[in-house]
């Protein structure tokens, strides 16, 4: 009895037919049918019209500025120039986008179901598509020189062979003489990969987690998402194994499909046979084919992983073209065919009947792309461009950070500035001075400071978020483990190399052991870490930004212990964090009732209420995230002018600091040339969210503003146990200027030329910024009024210059002298 014949689902000779006209006839829609749309308005591409352009020196150059513009408008043939690019060896990848093939099958109709079969066999349709393009390769447009490499010259004979082999088997009409061409696999000179096609209305596409994966997708075109944990090394595998035999000299090609295979040694040629030499094979590795390879693994993002369970991961496999696009801690989305392997080695002894499973990577979507190579879309550039114009970017662009949380306006603005970063600079002998800003902030439970961290973590394009009891100092460096592919011990990186070039969230800071955090230590100031393990000694990057969040000693503050003694962090970490704030918990009738109308806003609405910005603007991540990635192509410089005002500045810092040190309540910590440093690097931030390549004065103002700010709640705190709950708005005031005085904040401009003077006349402040630093502490303009008034009755200042600045006459003479002292 004959056996049950199964008929073939699909007619492939129909499809490769299909496909090679798809190959020469399909045709792209005119470029200029995409444009940039705003609102109803379409403008052209170079937002110019064709009748005129500035750029025309006479009328030749305008035709030919509007024959080029035709000829872009006109339909163009993708595929059909593709391979005219892959003949003349300027392309190695061939990527078939199953949208182009969607549209072509809808236009031709024929009943075929090319996309549905491409997505449900693909591995075998990667063959079909390449006997397609073999077909119609066309013939280079250059010929074969003793510049070009000497790959090239060989595969330029092995084609011509084969075509001289094509034309003896037509004319002796032998088909056999074509077994004797070189395989197909050894003259391709491309990668064929397939492109999923992009979700639609009618044909919704989602990507799956690990978990959704199941047997019915084996052998089919899928998209996961995921995180990528481990990127292993690229290394060359065998696609054709070459041999030569050393009595008649033919060339044998053996294809590699499967993970092993067994060298042949005995000479299977006609000649051999003949003659009976039983020749021996030697491998010759120039004759054979390898491509790169590279293996991955991603695991399940966090929101996929059900409760209870740990997340799975999956073997990805990237040949050619696509090994190195992915990096430890990207956000990816990979297509692919899933498929199964059985296991190797002892593996297989183990597992019996049972196979593991991959995913053989065709494209690769980034997800979170760092700042150099984000595209930032048009639309988001001109809003940018919008508000820029406008001066109120770093308001705005403060505010839309974590806009569900109430206040802490000055923690947003700090945490805005840690996201652009300062320069980095490189000196002459290879020192290199860190740009990337480091906050830690200190504070009562229950002030947001995990859900600010959260939210960074996910702005920022590479952000790891971790806690410090659940890391180790291993964890957030680096580990040495045993490669199971080679056996050999590489290094895999922790958290802090996951997070080079991005931010990288400590929560639960103070809770991490003594031993573990000192690893941080090289790393927030060097930005590298060193490793000497197993063998291993090297230098790993870390150019990230430390953000940390940490509670006070007893879990809340103790106002009856110095601000030292309530952080409890060593002084060698605490310099290492450019901007430290302190959040305190204290309840006050109006914030408290402030902050519950907001927390009950948000629940009812699953919204943020107004931020009180203009027309309610509020930027979305995406546009931060974009706006960032422009502000951080600017290199801003420090005039000559702004670094003697810092030098300066820097000089009173210190002394103000030597006089707090006797005041145990106002013991913050010891200012250092690190803080000068962080100075710098704030005001760069600032001055790069201008797009400026120049730091102000104002900058620096702000800056150390910022400083100031980050003690607010423990002056608030520590000025409710002393008299100063009893002092009326003026003495208030006059506290906040003195202390503005003595820090060197909001000084002239020509005052900073005049130091010499100060000591004889006083100090001079600018009033206007003055009066803005009063009234950003929540007093009215009348008790500001009034305030100064009163304290110029009593000529402890006066003003000067039209009004224009504050002489501070008796403000720090007898200080400073008993200071001196000291």
């Amino acid at each position: 009895m004959a056996l049950l014949q199964y008929r073939a689902p699909v007619d492939y000779a129909a499809q490769q037919v299909a496909f090679e006209q798809f190959l020469t006839g399909f045709k792209t829609s005119p470029e200029q049918t995409i444009t940039h749309a705003l609102g109803n308005i379409n403008i052209d591409e170079d937002d110019l019209s064709d009748e005129y352009d500035f750029m025309d020196e006479d009328d030749d150059a305008q035709q030919r500025r509007l024959r080029d513009k035709a000829r872009k408008r006109a339909p163009q043939h993708k595929y059909k120039e593709m391979l005219q690019q892959l003949a003349d060896r300027k392309l190695d990848q061939v990527v078939i986008d199953l949208d182009d093939l969607q549209l072509f099958e809808e236009d031709a109709n024929e009943g075929l179901k090319l996309v549905e079969s491409v997505e449900k066999n693909t591995k075998h349709y990667v063959e079909v598509l390449s006997r397609a393009i073999d077909k119609l390769m066309p013939q280079p447009s250059a010929d074969i020189t003793f510049k070009d490499d000497v790959l090239d010259v060989l595969m330029a004979n092995r084609q011509q062979r084969n075509r001289d082999l094509e034309e003896v088997a037509d004319r002796l009409m032998d088909p056999t003489v074509i077994n004797e061409q070189y395989p197909a696999m050894l003259t391709r000179r491309y990668t064929l990969v397939f492109k999923s096609r992009t979700s639609t209305p009618r044909n919704p596409v989602k990507a799956l987690s690990v978990r959704q994966v199941r047997g019915d997708h084996i052998g089919h075109l899928i998209t996961i998402r995921g995180i990528a944990t481990r990127v292993f090394d690229v290394k060359p595998v065998v696609q054709v194994s070459a041999y030569t035999c050393d009595r008649c000299g033919c060339e044998i090609f053996q294809p590699v499909t499967d993970k092993q295979y067994g060298p042949l040694t005995l000479c299977p040629s006609q000649d051999c046979k003949d003659n009976q030499a039983r020749g021996q094979l030697y491998p010759s590795t120039r004759a054979s084919k390898f491509l790169p390879f590279q293996e991955v693994k991603i695991q399940e993002l966090a929101e996929q992983v059900p409760i209870g369970q740990i997340p799975r991961t999956l073997t990805v496999l990237c040949y050619g073209s696509l090994v190195r696009q992915i990096n430890p801690g990207d956000v990816v989305d990979i297509g692919g065919i899933f498929l199964p392997t059985p296991y190797t080695g002892f593996k297989a002894m183990r597992a019996g009947l049972l196979t593991d499973t991959y995913l053989e990577a065709h494209h690769v979507l980034q997800h979170k792309k760092a700042y150099e190579e984000m595209e930032i879309d048009p639309l988001i550039m001109r809003r940018i461009s919008q508000f820029t114009r406008s001066g109120n970017q770093y308001e705005y662009l403060a505010k839309s950070i974590a806009p569900e949380i109430f206040g802490h306006l000055d923690v947003k603005k700090a945490l805005l500035l840690l996201l652009v970063g300062g320069v980095t600079k490189e000196v002459g002998d290879g020192m290199r001075i860190r740009g990337d800003i480091n906050i830690c902030l200190m504070g009562d439970p229950g002030v947001a400071k995990s859900q600010l961290l959260k939210y960074i973590s996910k702005v920022a394009p590479r952000g790891v978020y971790t806690t410090g009891r659940g890391s180790s100092g291993v964890g957030l460096t680096a580990a040495v483990m045993r490669d199971p592919v080679t056996d050999e011990m590489v290094l895999e990186g922790g958290a802090l190399v996951l997070a080079d070039n991005g931010v990288c969230c400590i929560d639960e800071f103070d809770k991490m052991d003594d031993n573990d955090r000192t690893a941080i230590h090289e790393v927030m100031e060097q930005q590298t870490i060193s490793i000497s393990k197993a063998g291993i000694s090297t230098t790993l990057n870390a150019r990230t930004s430390i953000l940390a969040a940490a509670n006070p000693i007893y879990g809340r503050y103790n106002t009856r212990l110095s601000a030292v003694e309530n952080i409890n962090l060593p002084a060698a970490l605490l310099s290492r964090f450019d901007v430290m704030f302190l959040l305190l918990d204290t309840p006050t009738r109006e914030t408290d009732a402030q902050l519950a109308k907001h927390v009950a806003y948000v629940h009812m609405h699953s919204k943020h209420p107004d931020l009180g910005t203009a027309d309610g603007v509020v930027f979305s991540p995406q546009e931060v995230r974009a706006y960032v990635a422009q502000a951080r192509t600017f290199r801003p410089v420090v005039p000559t002018t702004v670094s003697e005002y810092m030098v300066k500045t820097y000089v009173r810092l210190r002394g103000q600091q030597k006089r707090n040190e006797k005041i145990k309540s106002q013991n913050f910590g010891h200012t250092t040339p690190r803080t000068l440093l962080g100075v710098v690097r704030l005001a760069q931030a600032l001055a790069r969210l201008r797009f400026s390549n120049t730091v102000t004065q104002d900058d620096v103002d702000e800056a150390l503003r910022l400083i100031e700010s980050s003690k607010d709640s423990l002056a608030a705190e520590s000025g409710g146990n002393s008299n100063r709950r009893a002092l009326n708005a003026s003495s208030k005031i006059y506290n906040l200027v003195k202390g503005l005085a003595d820090s060197g904040a909001c000084r002239a401009e020509d005052d900073v030329e005049e130091d010499e003077e100060e000591d004889q006349f006083g100090i001079e402040l600018n009033l206007r910024k003055v009066k803005e630093r009063v009234i950003a502490k929540g007093f009215t303009e009348n008790q500001w009024l009034t305030a100064l008034e009163e304290y110029t009755e009593l000529d402890v200042w006066q003003t000067a210059g039209n009004g224009t600045r504050l002489v501070f006459i008796t403000s720090n003479n007898a200080e400073r002298d008993g200071s001196s002292e000291l």
